[in-house]
């Protein structure tokens, strides 16, 4: 008769491993005000506690929000299966760190330091020897000491995260929406609108402080730059005149000298 091939327990392999578990989904919901009541429900149902939240809105953006759940780690994978009722599951991603070797590691090393703490211990009870080596003791005692609570206080952020688990939601609203229920787009881009006009007024009001002495020294540029071009088409003109008048006499025929009267 064949003997049964040992189970996972008679391996000498964990079915609860220490696990860190982390996850983000991103989920579309009708309304954001409701989206995040459901969530905090969600919330006491599994066991959890809701975190951080943070709500973005704006008149050009789609109003969404980032609510951090912190579950017990048992109540994860409920939670992940609750997200379906409050809207649309767009993407889920969950991550799953093993702190299993870690936790056994440290806790040696706490056991090791416990052990050499005891040994010093005895020591300095013992000790008869120089005032030098007693203080070596002691600064030895101290150091072992030292990596015992820093060991310790690993090992309670490893049960702290392996017990509790942070899902991080991203709710949104549909992209289409172009506002809430109750607001008058139509009613607003027309104020709008009227704002745009009262502005662009205001600032040609203000801007004609500058522009109106601007156009007057303009205008009385052009004015004297007009006469003075006026005065010398007029001096060229009476040039040319002198010199036509000037070639009509040079180029005219001289008249002939009369005869004297025949005398009688």
């Amino acid at each position: 008769m064949t003997a049964p091939e040992p189970g996972p327990a008679a391996a000498g392999v964990s079915l609860n491993p220490m696990l860190i578990r982390t996850g983000t989904a991103t989920v579309q919901v009708d309304s954001l005000e409701q989206g995040i009541a459901q969530v905090r429900g969600l919330a006491q149902r599994v066991g959890g506690i809701v975190g951080n939240t943070t709500i973005n809105s704006g008149a050009e953006t789609v109003r969404s929000a980032v609510v951090e759940l912190r579950i017990p780690s048992a109540s994860f994978d409920r939670a992940v299966t609750g997200l379906a009722p409050i809207g649309r599951v767009e993407q889920v991603n969950v991550t799953a760190e093993d702190v299993g070797e870690e936790f056994t590691d440290v806790t040696a090393r706490v056991a090791n330091a416990r052990r050499l703490e005891a040994r010093l211990l005895d020591l300095l009870e013992r000790r008869t020897g120089r005032l030098e080596e007693v203080l070596n003791l002691e600064r030895e005692l101290a150091r072992v000491r030292e990596e015992v609570e820093r060991y310790e206080g690993r090992l309670r952020y490893l049960r702290t995260r392996t017990s509790v688990s942070v899902l991080t939601l991203t709710l949104h609203e549909p992209h289409g929406m172009i506002g809430r229920p109750g607001d008058r787009p139509i009613r607003d881009a027309f104020g709008d609108a009227w704002r745009n006009f009262v502005e662009l007024v205001a600032g040609a009001i203000a801007a004609s402080g500058i522009l109106a002495p601007l156009a007057l020294l303009a205008y009385a540029a052009w004015r004297v730059l007009r006469r003075i071009r006026r005065r010398d088409l007029e001096r060229d003109a009476a040039y040319r005149e002198a010199l036509r008048r000037e070639r009509e006499r040079k180029s005219a025929p001289e008249a002939p000298a009369e005869e004297p009267a025949a005398r009688g």
